[in-house]
């Protein structure tokens, strides 16, 4: 082996730079604290290759982003775990950048010698910002598209040339074609290389001025990078690459329903590590909006820019650098608590609560008909109202043909015209974002209106006219006298037109409809 050894290095060099890479002489005291840098390489690496590997799959057109996704997070095998760890990779990214950001500041190691490496390292958290940014508009989902549209907003708030950079951003009068390929072509063509390239020189100018070390300097020898070193780096990046695969193995976030430019009452949310930003624009309303924007963000970045050269004291301790590092501190909160008010202001569901006739769709596909085959039979999938990824119109033509999709299939479940339209409009809602707000006893009862009552009572904007409207008859009947009124409505208004239902419904189910009719006021 020795020879072969020897063949390879005469002919390339490998031990020269074998020794370049792991000898390298580091001040006495260097500990954990200093291996946030390599796991920042390690998260880099592993982002771009499995933004590698998904680019193998994605097709950047509108008529195909959202599809070739749902084709990897379905289709393609580990494709879900796969999307899973570049999501939650870009997490580990950011969150590694600003602490290592932090620990160079507090460590004072933007001083001179390395105030050009501390600039290069700003760029760099710049890069990755735009990795995160570029990326979120890939698939081409609701969620996506509509958080898009804020950054072009706010892009637009840029002094003198707003519009510019806007359509610079859209590619076109809309967001479109051209604004997808356009950020597709930035995030795997335009940034990649300039990743490389800054990471590069930044990698050469820590080498050239050597690493900073403690911030008390200790006496002693100089140990080398390899092994002690290397292997606190090789730990955390272990322990980080788990808690990844820990991660990624529950997927990423769901795919929302294709991007709408048409659902304009659809409340954008954007990725975590821009909720901060999010929540302060929130401070800095209509004009003012340019301050929250463009004003703050630009003035904290030209301070950190400025930091070597604001830094005078005379030493890197850290009681000689008190009002610095206060405000480092203070930074951090402000950051801090700005993402977690974002993060806990949730949007509402969209449109309220689900009216009876939605109610008693979710029911239908969870108790009725649908449940045939997509239950626990296992025929077919489950289906979740809030992952539906069908157009409205193949959806309508299944539930009037199962056999559709299914040729042969023997407990073809029939569902009659009513029923079809409370699961279509159950889907719809879902397919709009809103959460499930009732209970499975509700959905039953629902269920009950819809097959009976409906046809001839209003309940809220859902259902016939021939009969009185039952949207508020809980303020005007009580429970027993509903009772009278579903069993022998006769007993109750000999005059009336209703038929009884005592020979229909089972005792549970007319008291179980009472019940609900006399407490659910306004729906």
């Amino acid at each position: 082996m020795r020879g072969l050894f020897d063949w390879l290095d005469h002919r390339t060099g490998f031990r020269t730079l074998k020794h370049h890479l792991l000898d390298e002489p580091l001040p006495p005291g260097t500990g954990w604290a200093f291996t946030f840098g390599s796991l920042l390489l390690f998260g880099l690496t592993l982002q771009v290759v499995t933004g590698t590997l998904l680019a193998l799959f994605y097709a950047p057109t509108p008529d195909h982003a959202w599809d070739s996704v749902r084709y990897i997070t379905t289709e393609v095998r580990g494709g879900h775990f796969l999307r899973g760890l570049h999501y939650w990779g870009a997490s580990l990214v950011v969150v590694t950048a600003v602490i290592h950001l932090v620990r160079v500041v507090l460590f004072g190691s933007y001083r001179a010698p390395r105030e050009l490496n501390w600039i290069v390292g700003l760029v760099l958290l710049h890069v990755i910002l735009a990795f995160g940014l570029t990326g979120y508009l890939l698939p081409w989902d609701q969620r996506a598209y509509w958080a898009t549209v804020v950054t072009i907003n706010i892009s637009k708030l840029m002094p003198f040339a707003g519009e510019f950079v806007a359509n610079l951003l859209r590619g076109g009068p809309d967001i479109g074609a051209l604004t997808l390929t356009r950020w597709y072509g930035v995030h795997v063509l335009v940034l990649p290389p300039v990743l490389f390239g800054l990471t590069a020189f930044h990698l050469y100018l820590m080498r050239r001025h050597g690493i900073s070390g403690p911030i008390t300097e200790r006496q002693g020898t100089r140990e080398s990078f390899f092994p002690y070193q290397a292997a606190r780096d090789l730990t955390v990046a272990i322990i980080a690459g788990v808690a990844l695969a820990a991660l990624a193995w529950q997927g990423a976030p769901p795919l929302e329903p294709p991007a709408d430019p048409t659902a304009a009452d659809y409340i954008p949310r954007p990725e975590w590590y821009f909720l901060g930003l999010f929540e302060l624009l929130k401070y800095f309303p209509g004009r003012l909006e340019v301050v929250g924007a463009i004003v703050i963000p630009g003035a904290v970045m030209t301070l950190l820019a400025l930091l070597p050269w604001i830094d005078r004291a005379r030493t890197r301790g850290l009681k000689e650098r008190k009002v610095l590092l206060t405000g480092l501190a203070a930074g951090v909160v402000a950051l801090t608590t700005l993402t977690m008010m974002g993060a806990l202001d949730k949007p509402p569901a969209a449109g309220g609560d689900w009216n009876v006739r939605e109610q008693a769709g979710l029911a239908l596909m969870s108790e009725g008909t649908c449940a045939t085959c997509h239950g626990e039979s296992k025929m077919a999938g489950t289906i979740d109202p809030m992952r539906v990824s069908k157009p409205r119109d193949w959806v309508a033509s299944h539930l009037l043909d199962p056999q559709m999709i299914a040729p042969g299939l023997r407990t073809a479940p029939a569902t009659n015209q009513h029923d079809n339209e409370a699961i279509l409009a159950a889907l719809a809602r879902g397919r709009a974002g809103a959460a499930p707000v009732v209970s499975p006893d509700e959905s039953a009862v629902a269920v009950l209106f819809n097959r009976n009552c409906l046809r001839c009572h209003l309940m809220g904007p859902v259902g016939g006219k021939e009969g009185p409207a039952l949207t508020d008859v809980g303020t005007r009947i009580d429970e027993a006298r509903l009772v009278r009124q579903i069993t022998d409505p006769l007993s109750v208004k000999p005059d009336g037109e209703m038929q009884e239902f005592a020979s229909k419904l089972t005792p549970q189910e007319i008291q179980a409809l009472a019940k609900w009719l006399s407490r659910k006021l306004g729906t």
